[in-house]
């Protein structure tokens, strides 16, 4: 059965009498491999996989291309955040007292279930677990660093939530990605707007990178990524795959001033709150 043909199958993973558990999801309750239920609200959720790396793509939605004014993409690029990113399904996302622009971008996980390696486009279907909605959560504060890699920006710890589960049997590409902050929506782009789609995105990838069970490659995020406050409440919705929650926090500054600093920079303004000038003659 392709990832993309029905019976919707969704798996999540919890932490239950002191230990993960694999449920499933049945109404208002979480259905335990022993038959026991119990109520999802009392859930405590863990990440739904456990990747070998977490690849994620760069303006991969028209419209995020268009809000930055970039020329149209001919080849795609990647980054990478440390695994030590993942975060779950209600995790707390933690913004440095130091920061100011912590940002949300809702986007598609799409979860490898078996290993690619030289993989075609046609057959990369086969070879995934399935999807899940993700965030991918970045400190804009450090866009004036790490000479475009994001480590800073997008690796630190519990930037990468990704949950409740993840899913199989759906049509991913008749999808649509929407992020709400405190109830509002403020992010939605369709599948469709991709430039370059998931079964590319892992072809190229997997021409020279082995792609492990578990890993997580995030597929893009639509416009209007903007800054989230300590005590909002950010989900993304993946249409016919579920919703992701999480709660911002603030948290202690590093303790030690070594290193580059946050910075409040026009660039870093820019990024943050979508203010791009256009191109010369665009």
């Amino acid at each position: 059965m392709s990832v993309l043909t029905g019976p919707r199958e969704e798996w999540r993973r919890v932490l239950f009498e002191g230990r993960p558990q694999w449920v499933r999801p049945e109404g208002g309750l979480l259905r335990l491999g022993d038959d026991r239920t119990f109520e999802e609200s009392s859930a405590t959720y863990l990440p739904p996989c456990d990747p070998s790396k977490i690849i994620c793509i760069h303006l991969n939605y028209e419209s995020r291309r268009v809000e930055f004014h970039a020329p149209p993409l001919t080849t795609p690029t990647y980054f990478q955040k440390p695994t030590t990113a993942l975060n779950s399904h209600r995790g707390m996302l933690n913004r440095p007292a130091n920061c100011k622009y912590l940002n949300y971008e809702g986007e598609i996980a799409a979860i490898v279930g078996k290993p690619m390696r030289n993989v075609a486009p046609n057959e990369v279907w086969e070879h995934l677990a399935g999807f899940a909605p993700a965030n991918d959560v970045g400190a804009q504060d450090f866009r004036d660093t790490d000479a475009g890699s994001m480590l800073r920006v997008k690796g630190q710890d519990g930037f990468c939530p990704i949950g409740p589960g993840i899913v199989r049997g759906i049509d991913i590409r008749e999808s649509r990605v929407r992020t709400y902050l405190n109830g509002k929506a403020v992010q939605d782009g369709p599948v469709s707007d991709m430039t370059f789609d998931i079964p590319y995105i892992l072809a190229d990838l997997s021409r020279h990178i082995a792609l492990l069970p578990g890993d997580i490659v995030l597929t893009g995020t639509p416009a209007n990524s903007r800054p989230m406050e300590p005590g909002d409440v950010v989900e993304v919705e993946v249409t016919g795959v579920g919703r992701l929650g999480n709660t911002v926090q603030e948290v202690p500054a590093p303790k030690h001033e070594v290193g580059h600093q946050p910075t409040d920079s026009e660039q870093v303004r820019r990024v943050a709150l979508g203010r791009f000038p256009p191109r010369a003659g665009s």
